[in-house]
């Protein structure tokens, strides 16, 4: 296969590897190829091409690979899950954004692709903060998480950022896609540089130019905006640096046996906080480089799996 064929069997397989059938609007959004693609050609080449129709099947409005057939009801499943979740989502990322020193909250996981494994799946998020206090403003967010956990609602602040800190070390297509399919919810103009300071997502997913599923900003309103300027005006000088250095130090001496497993993928400085101990992206990869030498496709060249 070659071309369009390729990129959308590309596209599907790691979709597969989620479990994740997808609809044609997915796979022209998603489509990992060197170049963007219209939706048009994207059809075209589902309905006409006699090389996807011996490996791809097409099954209520779902694609899906070889006899897969199975997972599409997995997936409405999920997408009622999600469709329970997202409110709750949308609450709790506007809690997010009224905390000090956060300037961008964007969800993350499968609940960003309506695939949330239960309608009390984990609520992932991306945030960040102001220069020089990704710590404090972690701690912030971990108050949130306990209080939110005696309501049943599992918060996961996964991944704090300075915004001076936005471009990516890790250019695989796992981490194109984690960029990609975050929905902003608070920040979109630093959510636009965001994606500005990662422009080699292109490169791996072209089409891919803004979220799939867009929300509108959440507004903090100004009884919180207040509360929030008030509390950075306190800790925005020696004491808010005093307890910056504090929770780094505290927290980097916790966490420095769990930096040393395997396919730690974890960064803690002062301008990251990313405690992914055991790295989902390594074995989605490894899957996914499998099945493309099943079928002799290669990853494009700057998709590489990350160290």
């Amino acid at each position: 296969m070659e071309g369009i064929e390729a990129a959308i069997l590309r596209t599907v397989l790691y979709a597969d590897v989620f479990n994740f059938p997808m609809t044609a609007k997915e796979i022209h959004h998603f489509l990992i190829h060197d170049e963007p693609v219209s939706l048009e050609s994207v059809c075209n080449t589902l309905a006409t091409s006699t090389a996807l129709k011996t490996v791809l099947n097409q099954v209520e409005g779902y694609v899906v690979y070889g006899e897969r057939t199975d997972i599409i009801a997995v997936r409405q499943i999920r997408e009622t899950a999600s469709e329970h979740l997202w409110p709750v989502a949308m609450r709790y990322g506007r809690w997010l954004a009224r905390l000090p020193f956060v300037r961008m909250v964007a969800l993350t996981g499968a609940l960003a692709m309506r695939n949330a494994a239960a309608d009390d799946d984990d609520l992932d998020y991306i945030l960040v903060t102001a220069p020089g206090r990704v710590w404090l403003a972690r701690g912030f967010a971990i108050a949130l998480v306990r209080l939110a956990r005696v309501q049943g609602v599992e918060v996961c602040p996964n991944y704090v950022l300075a915004e001076s800190a936005l471009s990516q070390e890790r250019h695989d297509i796992f981490m194109a896609h984690e960029v990609v399919q975050m929905v902003p919810l608070y920040g979109h103009r630093l959510y636009e540089r965001f994606r500005a300071a990662n422009l080699w997502v292109g490169e791996q997913l072209p089409n891919a130019t803004d979220a799939f599923y867009k929300e509108i900003e959440q507004q903090t309103g100004w009884f919180w905006n207040g509360l929030k300027w008030m509390a950075e005006s306190i800790l925005g000088g020696q004491l808010g640096d005093w307890l910056e250095n504090w929770e780094y130090r505290r927290k980097l001496q916790r966490f420095a046996q769990d930096m040393q497993k395997p396919h730690s993928s974890a960064k803690l400085d002062d301008s990251h906080v990313k405690g992914h101990f055991d790295d989902h992206g390594h074995p989605v990869l490894q899957k996914y480089y499998t099945r493309l030498r099943e079928y002799g496709l290669e990853a494009q060249p700057s998709a590489v799996p990350g160290d």
